[in-house]
């Protein structure tokens, strides 16, 4: 093994064949919305087992356009996560609906389903559950809280709203492409699921993210897949790829929506990805087994990327290492890097950040977010990792692990 290695975080794994897929996009004339995206929505949607899909420019713009498509807007209220990154609630605000923070569980970064019940009232309308790391949530917990809750559920004027007798879960699923709970993709279980496909997810189209929906009693799939296609390009009932076809260039703008559509060069590399997908996953599960095993006996502690009800897609692997303050978790990263490991931490709590603070979010109502915040670092994870720079990393994290054990 080399005496000194530089790993990055999180590079994309780009081979040959995206290559030839985008240079295909390139010299057809599709490189807008057309085709192959087309053709990655039909792959994504088989893939995940659900009857559609809807790509967009990313996940951001997949859970805002789903709030959009919902009716969400000012006296409506969504809770979410206080551990999260900003993008969760940042939909909230743009809509103009009030979000609503809960603590997380103590020792997991998922929201806490007692929190959830507290934080339910007459305006809630829908909820953001947040698969960290790959990690999917107790879906069945969630809907369990909610059902519980029916009585406070008051839909509005929406059409979509108003075929729901509870809470609409829209999943933040950003890292989640490819887990599984309970027998089903993450995809089929929430009302909702927003998936990211940026630069440093599992599968990449360099930018961009994807919907999908469980079937809608009363509305056809085909309608509500083509409302995402309308807010995604302007309000107008025509995309390029139809108004381009002999005759058909007359449009009209239904209202005046918004621009976040997926070209065919990012759906080009999705496609090259997604055919390699199974082994890009399986690569991942091998190096968190391989780091389980290795940290297994050190005072570390570590989320389970497999049990009995579920499988991640092995998107992060979060280590909070003993008693560490915040400052020496800082230090400790400084250390990473001079051994050439770049780690990373997922995440700063949003009521720490100055965006929510101006809101009147206080970290000290969300105790287990800063708990679990001040002492974990993400180490390495993904598919282009060798053998041995796996072995280099987990060498200087027991070095350094020993290091702060004396």
């Amino acid at each position: 093994m080399k005496d000194r290695m530089n790993i990055p975080f999180s590079p994309p794994d780009i081979t040959e064949e995206e290559v030839q897929q985008v240079a295909e996009a390139l010299r057809s004339g599709w490189i807008t919305t057309g085709p192959k995206t087309k053709e990655f929505e039909r792959q994504i949607a088989a893939y995940i087992g659900t009857n559609k899909a809807a790509c967009l420019s990313s996940a951001t713009a997949a859970m805002e356009m789903t709030l959009r498509l919902l009716g969400i807007g000012e006296g409506d209220e969504v809770i979410l996560p206080a551990y999260t990154y900003t993008a969760t609630c940042s939909v909230v605000c743009h809509v103009g609906a009030t979000p609503v923070l809960a603590d997380i569980q103590k020792d997991t970064p998922q929201i806490d389903y007692d929190k959830l019940a507290e934080r339910i009232t007459e305006k809630t309308k829908v909820i953001i559950p947040v698969d960290l790391g790959g990690i999917p949530c107790d879906y069945e917990r969630i809907f369990e809280v909610l059902n519980k809750a029916k009585d406070k559920f008051h839909p509005g004027e929406n059409t979509i709203q108003k075929q729901f007798d509870r809470v609409i879960v829209m999943a933040d699923a950003s890292h989640a492409f490819g887990a599984e709970r309970d027998g089903k993709s993450v995809g089929q279980i929430a009302d909702f699921t927003c998936f990211s496909f940026h630069a440093v997810k599992n599968l990449t189209t360099a930018e961009g993210g994807a919907v999908t929906w469980k079937r809608v009693p009363g509305i056809e799939d085909d309608w509500i897949y083509q409302q995402y296609m309308n807010l995604s390009l302007h309000g107008q009932s025509k995309d390029a790829f139809h108004k381009t076809k002999a005759g058909s260039w007359e449009y009209d703008i239904l209202f005046p929506a918004y621009k976040c559509n997926m070209t065919d060069i990012q759906a080009g590399i999705g496609l090259a990805q997604l055919e390699r997908y199974p082994q890009m996953l399986e690569k991942r599960h091998s190096i968190i087994q391989r780091y389980d095993s290795a940290f297994a006996s050190y005072p570390v502690q570590l989320l389970n990327h497999k049990g009995a009800q579920y499988r991640s897609s092995g998107h992060l692997y979060l280590m909070r290492i003993g008693e560490l303050s915040e400052s020496e978790r800082n230090d400790l990263i400084e250390r990473f890097a001079q051994q050439g490991v770049a780690v990373n931490v997922h995440y700063k709590p949003l009521p720490m950040l100055t965006a929510y603070k101006n809101m009147g979010f206080d970290i000290e109502d969300y105790p287990n977010s800063y708990d679990f915040y001040k002492n974990e670092i993400t180490l390495p994870l993904y598919s282009k990792l060798t053998d041995e720079e796996v072995s280099y990393i987990i060498g200087k994290v027991k070095k350094i692990l020993q290091e702060f054990c004396r």
